[in-house]
């Protein structure tokens, strides 16, 4: 558990982030049963006039509503073959409710998946698909067979796509100007990713082992047509270590604050 630090939000002068489980019930010998999914996070900072948010895997959980609160309880993601990842930060009280997590440097999360973006641009027809296919860790990509259980579609709505008054006139389906498009709305300024044709869009592979993997993209009418492939270069893929089990307290040194775990 660690944290980042940017403009936005403060990792430094915070430490000693803890996640405790929390007891849903004690028994007459003094066992417990643990609740699930949920933690009692806790912290120490020097730091004061400050409000504090907590990330789980990258995204927000949750923020303090006072600047002496060193701890708060998050949901848990069932996670049984990776660790979770909590972070904390300090923010301005005006910045606590702002979700940083798309700043963050780190993945959102170390389960052995690849996210692939891809550019939509407005040249794509309306009922274009793309099919994600990959080498498998072979070095030679199988377009026999797409990784994506199904394929992906550009254009969810129609709106989206750009219609009449801005798409080149037959490239255009004749519907809104955009009307839910993104970007300043007159396709590609001076051929760079400027306006609508800056519109991405991302896929996220299923688990894979660890390996080194290249993947490729084809994009589909609903007439059969095919687009020529585009291929990623080479992609190294480490899994997260899985987290340990039966571990338990050894002893702890209070003079050398040495603590010594076991594992059974």
């Amino acid at each position: 558990m660690k944290g980042l630090a940017t403009m936005g939000f403060i990792s430094s002068g915070i430490e000693s982030i803890r996640a405790l489980e929390l007891p849903g019930g004690i028994g007459a010998n003094g066992g417990y049963v643990g609740t699930p999914r949920t933690a009692l996070v806790t912290w120490r900072s020097c730091l004061s006039g400050k409000l504090y948010q907590v990330y789980v895997n990258g995204r927000y959980a949750g923020a303090t509503i006072e600047s002496e609160q060193r701890q708060m309880i998050v949901q848990l993601p069932t996670s049984l073959e990776t660790a979770v990842r909590i972070e904390v930060f300090a923010v301005e009280a005006d910045e606590v409710d702002r979700d940083f997590g798309g700043e963050l440097d780190s993945p959102q999360s170390d389960s052995g998946r690849v996210r692939i973006v891809l550019l939509r641009s407005q040249n794509l027809p309306f009922d274009a698909t793309a099919e994600i296919y990959s080498d498998r860790g072979s070095g030679v990509i199988d377009y026999s067979e797409p990784l994506s259980d199904r394929p992906i579609r550009l254009w969810p709505a129609w709106q989206d796509k750009a219609g009449f008054g801005m798409s080149r006139f037959g490239a255009g389906d004749f519907g809104y100007d955009s009307a839910a498009a993104v970007g300043f709305g007159k396709g590609s300024f001076g051929d760079g990713q400027f306006g609508l044709d800056a519109d991405e869009i991302e896929w996220v592979s299923p688990v894979l082992s660890a390996g080194v993997y290249r993947f490729g993209v084809r994009v589909c009418d609903s007439a059969g047509n095919q687009s020529a492939s585009s291929e990623s270069g080479e992609v190294v893929l480490i899994p997260g270590a899985r987290p340990a089990e039966n571990v338990s307290i050894s002893s702890f040194d209070k003079v050398t604050n040495q603590l010594v775990l076991s594992v059974s």
